[in-house]
């Protein structure tokens, strides 16, 4: 794509700037400016006045030409029309933007599929696009994610939380724009059933009680790593900067990983167990363990008893109490690295805009979807939110979801699916449960280079 000539050799030069990463010469911190001296996105300027004489003048701060043209953005489905709205709304509120009038289109592509067609295709992908924060190292080696300059990377750290910063960044270079902290699970339940959410015996027992059912997706990595990272195992893999799997940390085959298969094969004997975790699935449910994304469709379900809390601890087979733990996540949004730096400049503005307090409150409310910008975390409806809240009182246990081969998730998987099938049972023998244990860490170790 052709270079656009820029008005004055100053601006120019701040252009230029924009496609310097974290370690570029920009030194300011304004908020939300681009490069030094340049207007933030809510069009104040930096104040340049200087004394002369006991007089004092101002000069005009310059504007960078941020070009015309096209622009693409990749978002979940159920945001597409309220991302058109803001893009379209931001762009009519500067006519430093106007070049991008009516060209900047919006498209539904989910962050899974997103991160796949960027990794594919970097230069037919999205100009801008939204990914799970699982694939941010493989988007890093692909060349598809602009690394964020000083004055970008100074924004999002300062208006964050700790989670979401560390999820967008590889290494010591941030990468992306958060949008949400809310990728997790908890507990939602029927309180007329369910007595004591914090004891995950009680709940099983309530649910058996009432004829309700009990839902938990065993054999899955992502949910049954609860009971494996609750009792202290891990499991973690190394990458280096080109996103190859270099090390890995799997200690499942130990004590702590026998309590925790053990309990898995406890919850599965049980006669009020579901296999499951979404609630478009889900029938006469006491209790399930799910995510923010099926609020609503819960909320409607359990009417006035729905209840959220903080995943329950249980007693292991050795007599010592344990909270179930997880995986926690992010939704990030991404920039593609661009040959122009007045078209990189915009797409910098977008996302910035699309991942501030205001944008991220407008898709909490149409959607759910949990902040991870500090000021919309504070909001009171925010707070108000029951599943929020409950995800919030089980962050401290999760585990931040870092990066694991393809492979991995169907052998973890296998765990939970062998529990679920009988192949292991609570009657099973600890030779039995621990060489399928080995057989997973054994594994892990060939998955690496």
């Amino acid at each position: 794509m052709k270079k656009k000539v820029l008005t004055v050799l100053l601006t120019q030069a701040l252009v230029a700037s924009m496609l310097v990463g974290c370690g570029g010469s920009s030194t300011d911190n304004n908020e939300g400016g681009t490069t030094d001296n340049t207007q933030s996105t809510d069009n104040s300027t930096t104040d340049n006045t200087q004394a002369t004489d006991g007089d004092q003048s101002t000069a005009e701060a310059p504007v960078i030409d941020y070009g015309s043209g096209e622009i693409t953005i990749w978002v979940a489905e159920n945001v597409v029309d309220l991302t058109q709205k803001l893009v379209d709304d931001f762009v009519a509120s500067n006519d430093a933007y106007s070049g991008y009038a009516g060209n900047i289109t919006v498209e539904a592509v989910g962050e899974g599929d997103a991160a796949s067609n960027m990794i594919t295709d970097v230069s037919g992908g999205a100009d801008i696009y939204g990914f799970a924060q699982d694939q941010l190292t493989r988007l890093v080696a692909a060349g598809a994610l602009q690394p964020l300059n000083d004055n970008m990377s100074s924004w999002v750290t300062s208006n964050n939380d700790e989670g979401a910063i560390g999820a967008a960044t590889s290494g010591d270079t941030l990468y992306a724009f958060p949008m949400t902290s809310d990728n997790g699970y908890f507990l939602y339940y029927d309180s007329s059933v369910v007595t004591d959410p914090t004891s995950l015996e009680q709940i099983i027992a309530d649910c058996e009680a009432a004829g309700k059912g009990f839902y938990a997706d065993l054999d899955s990595a992502w949910y049954n790593a609860a009971f494996f990272f609750g009792t202290g195992c891990t499991c973690s893999f190394e990458t280096d900067k080109d996103g190859n799997f270099t090390g890995v940390t799997a200690d499942y085959a130990s004590d702590a990983g026998l309590v925790a298969i053990k309990e898995m094969a406890e919850v599965a004997s049980s006669k009020a167990f579901v296999d499951g975790s979404s609630a478009g699935e889900a029938t006469n449910v006491g209790a399930i363990i799910d995510g923010t994304w099926d609020s609503a469709a819960l909320e409607e379900m359990l009417g006035d008893n729905y209840a959220c809390a903080a995943l329950p601890s249980f007693e292991g087979v050795d007599g010592q109490t344990y909270h179930l733990s997880g995986f926690s996540g992010n939704k990030l949004l991404g920039v593609k690295p661009q040959t122009e730096g007045g078209k990189l400049a915009m797409c910098y503005e977008i996302a910035k805009m699309l991942t501030d307090t205001d944008a991220q409150l407008e898709r909490f409310t149409a959607q759910g979807w949990g902040p991870s910008n500090l000021a919309a975390q504070g909001d009171s409806e925010v707070q108000a939110n029951v599943a929020l809240a409950a995800l919030q009182e089980q962050m401290p246990y999760m585990i931040p979801q870092g990066q694991y081969p393809g492979e991995w998730w169907d052998l973890a998987g296998s765990l939970g699916a062998d529990v679920e099938n009988g192949t292991l049972t609570v009657d099973s023998s600890d030779d039995d449960f621990m060489a399928e244990l080995k057989t997973h860490d054994d594994t892990c170790a060939t998955l690496v280079q």
